[in-house]
């Protein structure tokens, strides 16, 4: 990483749109270096998607919890994943240190919603117990865009 591809990476997530073009353009470099500097960051798991970012709560879950799950020991954490990835509410989930096994974000449409996805959590064999903890607002989102400018100027 440098300097050019932090800048690269700042334009096309504040203007996904924008075209490797009209990027170069307003770079102030050539249109294949644009692109090729894009197609490395891809290519190096930099980059890992051009889609669009979705909004939970524009698509009617407002409500948002974090499930700490407790394994039941020799049942395993991929069996438990593949049970949690089969849940459309939840949108991402860790295996973790300290106190609990996994943890899981998750989503619904209320609080009531909410007890029905735990249920459904829950319904894993392998799930022993679980603590929720309901988020009341986000003080900051998901980011990973000030890490890449960190990233551009601190050498290896």
């Amino acid at each position: 990483m440098d300097d050019l591809d932090a800048h690269v990476i700042d334009l096309f997530a504040n203007e996904p749109r924008i075209g490797v073009l009209e990027a170069s353009r307003r770079l102030g470099v050539a249109r294949g270096t644009v692109q090729a500097r894009l197609d490395r960051l891809a290519a190096t798991g930099v980059v890992t998607g051009w889609g669009p970012e979705l909004s939970p709560d524009a698509l009617g879950f407002p409500v948002m919890a974090f499930l700490t799950l407790e394994i039941r020991q020799g049942s395993g954490h991929n069996t438990v994943a593949a049970h949690l990835a089969r849940i459309p509410e939840v949108l991402e989930a860790y295996t973790i240190t300290g106190a609990g096994d996994m943890w899981a974000r998750v989503v619904a449409r209320s609080n009531a919603d909410l007890q029905r996805v735990i249920d459904q959590v829950l319904a894993d064999p392998g799930i022993e117990r679980s603590t929720t903890v309901i988020a009341l607002a986000a003080q900051i989102e998901h980011r990973v865009l000030p890490l890449a400018r960190v990233a551009a100027i601190t050498p290896d």
